[in-house]
């Protein structure tokens, strides 16, 4: 049988600023407001530096409000269809607490703060990595509207979450995080879809 070379590994890393990024932030996470304009900061943030969609995603400890790691998206830049800032930020939070469930069997409470709420694939991935709250900023006709493909969603979602003990708070500085999608969109940015063959429609 014939095989074609392949990769024997999968390696997401975030992009060089990033670190300098968070420093720099001053404004504080104390409160849900500034934990999203944070977030709205990282993707406006990674449009100018073209590491990939325009969309970003973080977790915070509940108790602390400390940021525990930031995500951005990096599908186009990273040839990987699941690096949405969702997954990115619940990744590396997992790495840096060392352990799929953030709960920590529910002794620990963490929050997943997203510039717009989440596409079906990132939806699934919430209950299972152990985040307590859901923070959304644009909505999914935000993202629709400039042509990215959220996937199949359940209508209730925010109430299927909340059966799984998942408190899901949204439209936080939605103004604010749906201009970015636009913003985006007037810049030419790619709008991808692997059905579409001028990649004119995109997934976040």
């Amino acid at each position: 049988m014939n095989c074609a070379p392949f990769s024997h590994s999968i390696t997401i890393s975030l992009p060089e600023w990033i670190d300098e990024f968070v420093k720099s932030w001053i404004d504080g996470f104390e409160t849900t407001e500034k934990r999203m304009r944070f977030v709205i900061a990282c993707a406006k943030k990674s449009i100018s530096c073209k590491s990939g969609g325009p969309f970003a995603a973080a977790v915070f400890d509940c108790y602390t409000n400390a940021l525990v790691a930031p995500g951005v998206n990096l599908v186009t830049t990273q040839c990987c269809s699941s690096a949405h800032a969702e997954i990115v930020a619940l990744s590396c939070a997992q790495k840096t607490l060392s352990r799929f469930d953030l709960s920590d069997g529910g002794r620990a409470k963490y929050e997943l703060v997203t510039s717009t709420a989440p596409c079906a694939m990132c939806l699934g991935a919430i209950p299972w990595s152990g985040v307590t709250r859901l923070v959304c900023g644009a909505r999914d006709e935000d993202a629709r509207r400039v042509g990215f493909d959220e996937g199949a969603k359940v209508t209730d979602w925010i109430a299927q979450l909340g059966t799984r003990g998942i408190e899901v708070l949204t439209d936080v500085c939605r103004e604010e995080a749906a201009s970015v999608l636009t913003y985006y969109a007037s810049q030419d940015g790619i709008i991808y879809n692997s059905r579409s063959s001028d990649h004119g429609v995109g997934a976040k």
